[in-house]
């Protein structure tokens, strides 16, 4: 396996946060847990259309989502190739993360999606814009951390209890769409969301090379 290049490292007031390159691919690492890279977008384009999928039919056209984390700005560059939203919105914490985007080398992936006027990205904490905000959405598609069970801070966790998923469900329009990535399946998840009031709850598989897969827990804010 090729050794990783470090392009840049910073440390912020969440912890330390690196870019790395490793033979054409790039990978993002917080407090020395690798989070992703770019050698397969396919769960993150996923969590997008599943989101959009799920929504009813009159409500996909003209729909507004909440993007949680840029990452490496597959699932920003994926739904602003889709026209069918109209507002895309993207939280991110990490201002590296988004500098990476905006002036480095991950601007070859969501350049495009950063210069589109359905895009605003909030350099803001995802789980406090959840709670301070009065914006709502008819999806929100979150990927901040390796799942429900592998947060990345301790202060993510909140995220995932029952107070986290009532601010979910109170920015999401009547109908709306919860889509939280996974590195692996989490059946409490699944029962936590059900006991937050949430209907239609599934989780959708993403084969990988190893291991179990990747998954999309996805649930609807009833109307």
């Amino acid at each position: 396996m090729t050794s990783p290049v470090t392009l840049d490292r910073r440390d912020g007031p969440y912890g330390e946060v690196v870019l790395r390159r490793r033979a054409e691919h790039y990978e993002i690492i917080a407090n020395g847990t690798f989070l992703m890279d770019t050698s397969d977008g396919r769960s993150e384009r996923l969590l997008v259309d599943a989101a959009l999928g799920a929504l009813p039919e009159a409500s996909r056209s003209g729909a507004s989502v909440l993007v949680g984390g840029l990452g490496v700005g597959f699932s920003l560059a994926h739904a602003a190739a889709e026209p069918r939203w109209r507002r895309i919105v993207v939280a991110e914490r990490e201002e590296a993360i988004i500098d990476w985007h905006r002036r480095g080398p991950l601007a070859a992936i969501s350049g495009a999606a950063l210069a589109d006027p359905r895009t605003v990205i909030l350099h803001t904490d995802l789980v406090e814009h959840l709670r301070t905000t009065t914006d709502t959405y008819d999806a929100l598609c979150l990927d901040i951390d390796n799942g429900p069970d592998w947060t990345v801070t301790e202060d993510n966790e909140s995220l995932y209890s029952a107070e986290g998923l009532a601010a979910c469900a109170a920015r999401l329009n009547p109908g709306g769409i919860l889509a939280v990535w996974s590195a692996q399946p989490s059946v409490d998840f699944e029962e936590s969301l059900r006991n937050a009031g949430f209907s239609g709850v599934r989780t959708e598989e993403i084969p990988v090379a190893r291991g179990v897969p990747d998954v999309v827990h996805l649930a609807v804010r009833p109307g």
